[in-house]
C-alpha cells in the first residue's frame, strides 16, 4: 500500500493538512502520515524524514504552508521552496509544494477559500502522480491553476 506524507505548519491560518487528507481519501485508499511543524522553513527536513523513514517511508509528500505578506516572509518562502526542491533531489521523491501567500487574497474569506481549494487540488495532483500519471500528460498545456479558476491554454 502506498503512503502519502502530509507536512503542514502551525503558522498557516487554515488547516491545510486536514483538507489535503480529506481530498486524498476521497480518491484512493492509502496510508497517510502527517507531521505538523511551526513554519515553512521547517517543511523540508520534516518531508525528508518521512521519505527516509526506514520503517515506513512515504512514496510522496504534500508540503503545505502559508507565507505571510511581508517581504521577509517571501524570502523565507523562497528558502523553504529551495529546501523542498533539494529534498526531492536528495531522495528522488516528489514533494508537492502547496504554498498560499497571505497577500494572494483580497480578504480573509477569499484567503480561507484559496487555502482549502489549493490544498485539495494539489492533493488530487498527488494522487495523479502516484496512481494515474498518464492523466497529467493529457492535462499538459491546459493552464491548470490550483485554488483559482484555470486559465486555459494560450491560443494562436
Amino acid at each position: 500500500m502506498a503512503t502519502i506524507g502530509i507536512v503542514d505548519t502551525t503558522f498557516a491560518r487554515f488547516d491545510m493538512g486536514s483538507a489535503a487528507i480529506d481530498e486524498v481519501k476521497r480518491h484512493v485508499s492509502v496510508k497517510i502520515r502527517r507531521v505538523t511543524v511551526p513554519g515553512i522553513k521547517d517543511l523540508p527536513v520534516a518531508a525528508k524524514r518521512l521519505i527516509e523513514d526506514s520503517k515506513d517511508p512515504c512514496d510522496l509528500i504534500i508540503a503545505l504552508g502559508m507565507p505571510g505578506k511581508m517581504e521577509k516572509d517571501k524570502m523565507c518562502a523562497n528558502q523553504a521552496s529551495m529546501g523542498l526542491i533539494q529534498a526531492q533531489l536528495m531522495t528522488n521523491t516528489h514533494i508537492i509544494e502547496v504554498f498560499v501567500h497571505e497577500d494572494e487574497a483580497k480578504d480573509e474569506k477569499e484567503l480561507a477559500f484559496l487555502m482549502e481549494q489549493r490544498s485539495r487540488e494539489h492533493a488530487v495532483n498527488a494522487v495523479k502522480l502516484l496512481f494515474k500519471p498518464e492523466s497529467l500528460i493529457r492535462e499538459a498545456g491546459t493552464g491548470q491553476r490550483q485554488g483559482f479558476e484555470d486559465v486555459g491554454p494560450a491560443r494562436m
